[in-house]
């Protein structure tokens, strides 16, 4: 059983190609308790391990045969939209007057409507009339997403397809004559685009025999904790013949009929720990047999040991991306909910999301970015103008993200890179400032293949390269960059572009951003935050003997100013211990004082580092003295001022 397990983490996470970025994590992708639900193999362990072995040995391996077949067009496109709406879209995230905190679609839960009141006043409301599903494909593929994912039936379970299977649906209880899945898998396909559906398996608070809804039943799986909790199979092991009537009656038919009806190309699952692993893999199972090609995320079916899906689902909202192996994607939402959320005016910048997408694309993983549209149907105009902002840069740029693959280089000072055959995207966020000679010019390093040409990708402007020693290469670029968000440089090499790992540091100007997330983790019992903001820190330094490395080398000798970012999670602490870098024979060290809390993002200044030119040298941070974890977010390197 031991090498069965590790054949499935191999087959799920490992990479095309063996490149720089993918180093990081142990292909169990250790993270915290909120960032992709983590789960035990779970009791009844017998039942469990029998699922695991049929997969293994069975319907999945076969399934992995055509796995990279599944997967071609998803890693084309890069770049999806995630819409999440429903009933609970009629409430914009209010409830009796009154604002839900968190996300909005899941208000039934946060607020503890009953069923039979969620029915009446609010899925009995969701008459979406102004609808057009035309309109929503012409305006996600004019932004350059390449598949559409519409939330079918999420948490609250009610159905917004006319679904034989359930008379919970659109139809029967909104008297909606209208099918919204069949209009938007009849647009996405006109437009060339791919389209599926999330549908929530685990979670269902309509239905008395599924996990979640506490307040209306006396259910295992929701907030209250009912009968032990997070494994509630351990401790009532009874209501399994609950959520095995729950799985045949509701949710096997279900997905049935989205598959027949509407043959999507990929189905979006979500929470699998609300149910043990070998019920997880017996919804999985189904679907495989309906149909072998539909694509299946990574919140499907999971257990400690053996992922059931064809990638992985990474953060929710992030900041910042890890190195994640195989196949990933990560789900930012245009403001703080997925759902349509009135009150919610926190969205994030166009120039936020273009980044994101050209991290995540250096990284090898896509991006499904959400918009919430509002109950009428109409998506919302600030999501409206964040997608036009996306399409405006992906018109000029979009073959930099689309077709590419992970790449070799490490994160440049200046921003990140792609690769697609021979073709090295360099896609820089910080316009270089003008060198000694009075030339702006852009250093690279790293790169391996020797360079053919090199011009800007939205003008075609031809771009001088020069070789300045090893793989580092200077490209003289115009005084302006043609976009503030991303400007992307086109470098053609002789052969598949090839890189070499390690930092180049910029110590002439500027500031160099070394992630916690991208170092060399060396010890044991680290965790990581989900992405999230604030939350895109690792943990363990606390433990003896443990430390982050990364491995720099500098533009020139010279001095940089270093600061870490970190915050303490437990607010009674007095002193958090001592942060400690060295760097050759330079050794900078400063005591932390308690922040208010783990959002409380604290800068403390290390000092200066001379850095030296050259070969990559070792740069490390450890954490003395301390007795709590301390999150370590980001160190940061700036070019010291003459």
């Amino acid at each position: 059983m031991k090498r069965l397990k590790i054949l499935a983490l191999g087959l799920l996470a490992a990479p095309t190609l063996a490149l720089a970025q993918a180093d990081g994590p142990a292909a169990q992708q250790r993270r915290s308790a909120e960032a992709n639900e983590p789960m035990a193999l779970g009791a009844p362990a017998a039942r469990d391990a029998a699922a695991a072995d049929r997969a293994l040995n069975g319907w999945w391996a076969e399934a992995g045969k055509a796995r990279d077949q599944r997967l071609a067009w998803f890693r084309q496109a890069r770049f999806g939209i995630f819409v999440h709406w429903g009933a609970y879209s009629v409430l914009g995230g209010q409830w009796q007057g009154q604002p839900n905190p968190g996300y909005s679609e899941h208000i039934m839960r946060v607020a503890r409507i009953p069923r039979q009141t969620y029915k009446d006043e609010v899925a009995a409301k969701f008459r979406p009339d102004a609808y057009d599903a035309r309109a929503w494909v012409r305006m996600m593929k004019d932004a350059g997403a390449g598949y559409v994912i519409l939330t079918a039936k999420h948490h609250d379970g009610f159905a917004i397809w006319p679904s034989k299977a359930s008379d919970y649906n659109i139809a029967q209880v909104s008297g909606f004559n209208r099918d919204p899945l069949a209009e938007l898998v009849q647009a996405a396909h006109a437009e060339g685009m791919k389209v599926g559906f999330y549908y929530s398996h685990a979670f269902d608070w309509e239905d008395p025999d599924a996990p979640g809804n506490d307040w209306d039943y006396d259910n295992p799986a929701g907030d209250k904790k009912l009968h032990g909790g997070v494994d509630w199979w351990n401790t009532y092991p009874q209501f399994l013949t609950n959520t095995d009537r729950y799985i045949d009656r509701k949710v096997i038919p279900q997905l049935n009929e989205l598959i027949g009806r509407y043959h999507p190309d990929i189905l979006w699952f979500d929470t699998p720990s609300k149910l043990p692993f070998f019920q997880q893999a017996r919804i999985v199972e189904a679907v495989r047999k309906a149909d072998p090609n539909v694509v299946i995320n990574g919140r499907a079916a999971r257990s400690k040991d053996l992922n059931l899906g064809d990638y992985l689902d990474t953060a929710d909202r992030p900041a910042e991306l890890r190195p994640t192996a195989g196949d990933w994607e990560a789900i930012p939402t245009t403001n703080e909910s997925y759902g349509y959320n009135a009150l919610d005016h926190s969205h994030k910048s166009v120039t936020h999301f273009i980044q994101l997408i050209a991290k995540a694309s250096a990284k090898g993983g896509n991006i499904l970015l959400n918009v919430g549209p509002r109950g009428d149907g109409v998506i919302d105009a600030p999501d409206a103008a964040i997608l036009a902002g996306i399409g405006r840069w992906m018109a000029v740029n979009g073959e930099s993200i689309r077709g590419t693959t992970r790449t070799p280089l490490d994160r440049q000072a200046w921003g990140d890179s792609t690769v697609k055959g021979d073709h090295l995207y360099l896609h820089v966020f910080d316009w270089p400032q003008k060198d000694g000679k009075g030339d702006r010019a852009l250093r690279v390093g790293g790169l391996l293949s020797p360079p053919k040409r090199a011009y800007v990708l939205a003008t075609k402007a031809p771009v001088a390269i020069k070789r300045v020693g090893g793989g580092d290469y200077d490209l003289t670029l115009p005084a302006t960059a043609p976009d503030a968000a991303d400007s992307v440089v086109v470098v053609e090499t002789d052969g598949p572009v090839r890189g070499q790992a390690g930092r180049l540091i910029e110590t002439r100007f500027g500031t160099n951003q070394l992630l916690a997330f991208d170092a060399k983790a060396e010890g044991t019992g680290f965790t990581y935050g989900d992405g999230k903001t604030a939350r895109f820190y690792v943990d363990g330094l606390e433990q003896p003997g443990n430390r982050l490395v990364w491995s720099v080398r500098a533009t020139q000798a010279a001095p940089v100013h270093v600061r870490l970012r970190y915050s303490t999670p437990d607010t009674t602490l007095a002193t958090p211990g001592r942060a400690t870098m060295r760097y050759g024979a330079t050794t900078l060290t400063v005591p932390l004082v308690p922040t208010s809390g783990e959002k409380d993002l604290r800068e403390v200044d290390l000092g200066l580092l001379p850095l030296a030119a050259g070969e990559l040298s070792d740069l490390s941070l450890t954490l003395e003295d301390a007795a709590k974890p301390v999150h370590v977010f980001d160190l940061r390197l700036e070019a010291a001022r003459p």
